[in-house]
């Protein structure tokens, strides 16, 4: 161990929700009558493990460089709750550069996110989907697009100049003009960052459970092609770049603890079912809730999936697959720093096939997805597995 200062993050997961949407397989839960006491226990639990795992990576490698607060709905969250683990954060682990809130806009208004500010949150992303009503209720979201252009005004009117959007597309019902029209919504807004997911129907959702029954009516694979070809020239077209397969951002607003993933930065996630990643090992936290809360009042360890020190193959794979997500690709010579051998020692082979099919590019020592390397990742990834 040395006291050489290193980029790292913390994830912070908050495991509550208004209502659990119909596509939603996260750990979360909806809220009932009782929630609000557990709600206080599990901030307690959380401030608990943030200033017993912080403080040594703190004195390992300096503050952190970013947090980001995910569920589940943080600002599902009382103010006073989810500040006092903000706080608890930066007496831990430092104070981090950028530090981002996911926000339902059903949940928020602005002495809300005023207080997120003045705590010390300033990059906000807001659960949007869609800014069509229907398609909203359809997919089980609490709030309306008046809601979520509100939710935004109020963020931008307490101070925050960095906020995303989230938009899906591929949902039941949905049409390549609705999602047109959801871009329009979305950039009269003028965000810094916009983020895209194409919806996928997850096992033990109630979206599966209505696949498996025949009454979930999805866009055609050609119609949801034409979503997804819209969306990756349109979005660039209007100054928001792609950094990586589902997010564009403006120039200098990309999602810096995003990046760390899928550059490999080692970082510390807290709460029910967060997952961290320190040293080359990988975990997950105790999912429930509830035990984990007993867990930590009891001064018990609450990592329950450790996979230990990986295998150097396994290692090696992980890094491509994440590092292929982003517009730069893979470092060639950050990845013989890595793993102290060349990348073409381990990957020359596939590398000819993928480039003459137009999948990938490799230039200034970089070896990328081109636009239809992204469209076929998983393609480009299988090729990437070392048997």
């Amino acid at each position: 161990m040395t006291n050489e200062k290193r980029a790292w993050g913390v994830y912070v997961h908050i495991p509550y929700c208004v209502k659990k949407c119909a596509y939603c397989d996260f750990v979360s839960a909806s809220m009932g009558t009782e929630t609000v006491r557990e709600q206080e226990q599990y901030a307690a639990a959380l401030r608990a493990e943030i200033r017993h795992a912080a403080p040594p990576l703190f004195t390992r490698w300096g503050s952190a460089a970013t947090a980001y607060f995910g569920g589940g709905t943080p600002t599902a969250l009382p103010a006073h709750l989810l500040t006092g683990i903000i706080s608890a954060l930066r007496e831990a682990a430092g104070i981090p550069e950028e530090m981002t809130v996911e926000a339902n806009p059903g949940t928020v208004d602005e002495a809300y996110f005023r207080q997120l500010r003045a705590a010390g949150a300033n990059r906000i992303s807001l659960g949007v989907q869609s800014f069509d009503d229907a398609l909203l209720r359809r997919i089980g979201r609490i709030h309306t697009a008046a809601e979520a252009r509100a939710a935004f005004r109020a963020a931008r009117a307490a101070d925050f100049t960095n906020i995303s959007l989230d938009l899906m597309y591929g949902l039941p019902g949905q049409t390549l003009v609705d999602v047109r029209e959801s871009v329009c919504a979305a950039l009269a807004l003028a965000p810094e960052h916009i983020s895209v997911y194409g919806l996928t129907v997850e096992e033990g959702t109630p979206f599966a459970a209505a696949e498996a029954a025949g009454r979930l009516e999805l866009p055609t694979e050609e119609t949801a092609e034409e979503m997804y070809d819209y969306l990756v020239a349109e979005l660039p077209a209007r100054g928001y770049l792609r950094y990586e397969i589902s997010n564009f951002a403006r120039p200098g607003y990309e999602s810096r603890h995003n990046l760390g993933y899928w550059r490999s930065v080692p970082y510390l996630g807290v709460g029910a079912g967060a997952h961290g990643y320190i040293d080359n090992v990988r975990w997950e936290n105790e999912r429930d809730a509830a035990a984990y809360i007993r867990r930590v009042t009891a001064g018990e360890d609450v990592r329950r999936a450790e996979d230990g020190a990986r295998t150097q193959t396994a290692a090696m794979e992980e890094y491509a697959f994440l590092a292929l997500r982003t517009a730069a690709g893979i470092d060639e010579a950050d990845f013989r720093r890595a793993w102290g051998t060349p990348f073409e020692a381990v990957y020359g082979a596939a590398l000819p096939p993928l480039v003459a099919r137009g999948l990938l590019r490799r230039a200034d020592g970089f070896t990328a997805l081109t636009p239809r390397g992204m469209k076929f990742g998983n393609e480009v990834f299988a090729e990437f597995l070392l048997y």
